[in-house]
């Protein structure tokens, strides 16, 4: 019965940790296509010719501030595809002490399970849970910084648009966004700016803040300045009608998250009620469920709806997700 139980904990934690992963997953899009879509994009203006070319001073400038061994760390190719993720989440952590945190938390959720239940598995599935904790929270923060910085866009091309009127330079018009605006657009505006000054050029600055912060809607403000560099034109009516573009589709995404809104609500049921009936069930009527778990047969069927409860729970999730 033991190890019947342990194998369903064990499953039961690998379905938890789904759904709190599907918690800091943003509802709309993918951000795998997001990020093909940019690469694509970035590849079309010529500006990915190579990997350095679009690598900010300010990073550079950072990583002579690190002693020798976490220069050599944070260089490696895993580190710099974290550190991307972690500077996208607004915070200041070095990539390899996430990934120390995640080892040391991994390791204590390890011995604490296998102190507590005495079960390999279990403890093993509590080191993973244990263990992606970090990855969750940057990952929610990341989530969240992106939105806020897509509800600030549309302001932050009025404020330009009002700058480029009255006369200012294109440079003055990102020190204006980072001094009137609060985090995280400020931040950004403020990089890039500042990477302007450390010598680097404009285009690869923009192109700089557009990998920092991977978003469509900044993808067109990027591509627009660009273009307008090369081939002339008006570029404060342009920023204007791209802010009243971008006001247009939240207006749309929010109307069409009012209407998913049972649709997701039913997902959350659907996913948590064996969870829930499990739990009743075993406080409830304790002599209930053993049967099932102590024959072979209810071990296999125990596992095969494990199983199925974490297809499910992808299944779901690919059905309410809608690309706006």
């Amino acid at each position: 019965m033991t190890g019947g139980v342990m194998v369903f904990l064990a499953l039961l934690g690998t379905a938890v940790f789904l759904l709190s992963y599907a918690m800091v997953v943003p509802a709309f899009g993918s951000d795998a296509r997001m990020r093909k879509l940019l690469k694509q994009r970035l590849r079309d203006i010529g500006a990915l010719e190579t990997k350095g070319e679009v690598a900010s001073l300010l990073r550079q400038k950072y990583l002579r501030d690190l002693s020798p061994l976490e220069r050599r760390l944070e260089e490696l190719p895993v580190m710099e595809r974290l550190s991307r993720v972690i500077e996208q989440s607004g915070r200041t952590v070095l990539a390899h002490r996430v990934v120390g945190l995640t080892l040391v938390l991994a390791v204590a959720g390890f011995l604490v399970v296998l102190l507590v239940g005495g079960n390999a598995l279990l403890a093993l599935a509590g080191a993973v849970l244990a263990g992606a904790a970090p990855f969750l929270v940057i990952f929610r923060d990341r989530r969240l910084r992106l939105e806020k910085f897509e509800e600030q866009l549309p302001d932050a091309m009025d404020i330009m648009t009002r700058a480029l009127r009255a006369g200012h330079p294109f440079n003055a018009c990102l020190k204006l966004v980072a001094e009137d605006m609060r985090p995280p657009i400020s931040r950004e505006f403020e990089l890039t700016f500042a990477d302007v000054n450390y010598g680097n050029d404009l285009r690869q600055a923009l192109l700089g803040m557009l990998l920092r912060v991977p978003s469509g809607n900044l993808m067109a403000v990027v591509t627009a300045v660009l273009i307008q560099r090369e081939t002339g034109g008006n570029l404060a009516e342009i920023f204007d009608r791209i802010a009243q573009v971008i006001r247009g589709r939240f207006r749309f995404g929010r109307r069409v998250r009012t209407l998913s809104a049972e649709g997701r609500l039913s997902g959350w049921i659907l996913a948590l009620v064996p969870i829930v009936l499990f739990g009743m069930l075993w406080f409830i009527q304790p002599d209930y469920l053993p049967p099932l778990l102590q024959e072979p047969l209810g071990q296999k069927m125990v596992v095969a709806a494990c199983v199925l409860m974490v297809i499910g729970i992808f299944w779901i999730r690919k059905i309410i997700r809608i690309d706006l």
